[in-house]
């Protein structure tokens, strides 16, 4: 009984994590379009501090992700 309770809250804490990681791609990509289309020094900044944060974000995710053991659920909804 007490394994299915952690097997369970293992998969409930990969699918958050697997959200995390959607969410942080979703930033990434948003700095980059915002960094095509900044106009003066401190957009430019801006932007590069906005790439620069959630490219960090992602790859602590995903050093955090690889960590983790047994499977994964299904990675839906994110290119490969």
């Amino acid at each position: 009984m007490n394994s299915t309770i952690e097997q369970e809250e293992e998969q409930l804490q990969k699918r958050r994590i697997k959200e995390e990681i959607r969410e942080t791609l979703r930033e990434w990509e948003n700095a980059k379009r915002f960094f095509e289309h900044a106009l003066g020094h401190e957009q430019v900044d801006y932007a590069i501090h906005a790439i620069i944060t959630a490219e960090k974000r992602y790859a602590m995710l995903i050093h955090k992700a690889k960590k983790m053991k047994g499977p994964w659920p299904k990675w839906e909804g994110i290119d490969q």
